[in-house]
């Protein structure tokens, strides 16, 4: 697989929640960590006092990071108005060569920061809040 361009990988909202997902504004960076709990099965009659794992146990969860500007107000006003309302919503993921991570998502993070000389940036993170399914494009 050749080297992929970091700009094709795109965050995109359901911004009603109807299905329609447009991509979030001015994202320089994205990042997709996927964890799962496990469930320690151990017990005196375990192999050699050896650690078992119930397999299937445990949370799964999906975490997005990313970071950019705002292009206009109405995209930040909407960001700031899930962040604050505590909305789910569904959210896409698109990685480029690799698939569609789509699920619902809740805004955990949101921070502003800025340069005396440069632009206002934002830091926001999400983390899965059900099922998250991939699809290969």
């Amino acid at each position: 697989m050749a080297a992929q361009s970091g700009k094709d990988m795109l965050l995109k909202l359901d911004q009603t929640g109807s299905g329609s997902f447009l991509t979030v504004a001015g994202l320089r960076t994205r990042a997709l960590a996927f964890n799962a709990s496990t469930v320690d099965a151990t017990d005196q009659e375990s192999a050699g006092r050896w650690r078992e794992l119930l397999a299937g146990g445990g949370v799964k969860k999906a975490s997005v990071s990313g970071s950019g500007i705002f292009k206009d107000g109405a995209s930040d006003a909407q960001i700031r108005t899930l962040f604050f309302a505590g909305t789910i919503r569904s959210w896409q993921l698109i990685i480029p060569d690799f698939g569609v991570v789509q699920g619902p998502f809740q805004i955990t993070a949101l921070e502003f920061s800025a340069d005396h000389a440069g632009e206002v940036t934002f830091d926001l993170a999400l983390e899965s809040a059900g099922e998250v399914t991939f699809s290969v494009i």
